[in-house]
């Protein structure tokens, strides 16, 4: 996933030229996607892999949403910090998963196209029904202006030579996903001096491969990058978004998380876990007994907050951490000897013992901050700042 998310979808005018993203409850977002594969040069360094969830939360939090909201959803999205084709085990088996428990949903994913035209068929049998893919432009000079880095695999492409890999293969992965009947919307982001006056030749290019339509998303300057443009004109917005209608219609982005409005909050309250009567207790990582502050590996005991006779939530006890250097076994030992916890609260954990320890029922989720505030969120209190909370 290109990580240039400030970006906002063309709707309401801005005195700055910029446009307001209109807000819709229907998408739910499932962050499962790790590895981010592109950059541009306008955006700051990418999150960590370990902002997203494993496919066991995603599941539990879809199906919180659902009970609470079903009738309002009608699309899930496979989402990121990363670009759900880079990892395509993950995404495919979470897509499997939404269209066994939902089969009325529909799917969809945003994407570069990396990858796209080999996993077309599999993502189709899957059950993904939309996709959302980022065309910045169809020549490569324009490209390299634009991306700092591409990584297709575990190494990093001269951009020239990325750049022109991925030219083809957005052309050739539209035209396989169309194909399959995957109907695909272009995004489009509008950047000052680089590519707005690029747009019709775009937009005349995806029209050609089975494009349905196209996105173009107005660049939004965000705090932390190197390289910093101003927002394009309204003007210029209009007049870009005229030349593309002459090929491709305009339509709204549905899969951009500023674009879901009020799911992407849910999103971040459906995914705190709850307690329940089997699963009363909460687990913490703590070097000093009052902040949320280490590495889940490097713990050697627990902090077991819960609920007393009383009602009222405390610290209970402490337990022993198992002895590290027994691979994933040492996290099954954890979830054992964790068996009355819904979550465990660590400032950072790896993606194996996140895995185990979700596939036994028990959520880790990072942050770092005072233990008490966090568990009194949890338990149901007062409105924690999201800030430090990394899902």
């Amino acid at each position: 996933m290109v990580e240039d998310m400030n970006q906002q979808s063309l709707g309401d005018q801005e005195k700055c030229g910029c446009c307001r993203t209109t807000a819709t409850s229907q998408v739910v977002h499932l962050p499962v996607a790790p590895q981010v594969i592109a950059r541009t040069r306008f955006s700051p360094p990418p999150p960590a892999g370990d902002h997203c969830l494993m496919v066991p939360e995603a599941l539990d939090m879809l199906d919180g949403v659902m009970k609470e909201r079903g009738e309002e959803i009608t699309m899930v999205a496979i989402t990121g910090p990363g670009d759900p084709l880079a990892t395509p085990d993950i995404t495919l088996q979470t897509i499997s998963l939404v269209r066994q428990r939902y089969p009325d949903l529909k799917i969809g994913l945003k994407t570069i196209g990396l990858g796209s035209e080999k996993l077309a068929g599999d993502l189709a049998r899957a059950g993904l029904n939309y996709v959302e893919m980022q065309v910045d432009g169809i020549k490569s000079e324009i490209l390299e202006k634009i991306y700092a880095w591409i990584r297709p695999g575990l190494k990093t492409l001269k951009i020239s030579a990325a750049v022109d890999l991925l030219i083809r293969e957005q052309r050739n992965g539209l035209s396989a996903l169309n194909f399959h009947n995957i109907k695909v919307t272009i995004l489009t982001t509008l950047y000052p001096g680089l590519n707005i006056d690029h747009v019709p030749k775009i937009s005349a290019a995806m029209l050609v491969l089975g494009a349905s339509g196209i996105a173009l998303v107005p660049y939004t300057p965000e705090p932390g990058v190197e390289v910093d443009l101003q927002c394009p004109k309204a003007k210029t917005v209009l007049l870009a978004t005229e030349k593309a209608r002459t090929s491709l219609p305009i339509v709204t982005p549905l899969l951009l998380e500023e674009a879901a409005g009020a799911t992407a909050s849910n999103t971040l309250v459906g995914a705190l876990p709850r307690p329940s009567a089997k699963r009363p207790n909460v687990a913490v990582v703590s070097s000093n007994g009052i902040e949320v502050d280490m590495h889940l590996g490097q713990a050697i005991r627990f902090l077991i907050y819960g609920p007393r006779t009383d009602g009222l939530t405390c610290l209970l006890e402490t337990r022993d951490a198992p002895e590290p250097g027994k691979g994933s076994e040492r996290w099954n030992e954890l979830a054992a000897s964790l068996h009355d916890c819904f979550v465990i609260l660590a400032a950072s954990a790896g993606e194996t013992p996140r895995r185990v320890l979700a596939e036994n029922g028990i959520k880790v989720l990072l942050l770092e901050d005072n233990i008490a505030g966090t568990v009194d969120v949890l338990y149901g209190g007062g409105k924690k700042n999201k800030k430090g909370n990394r899902t």
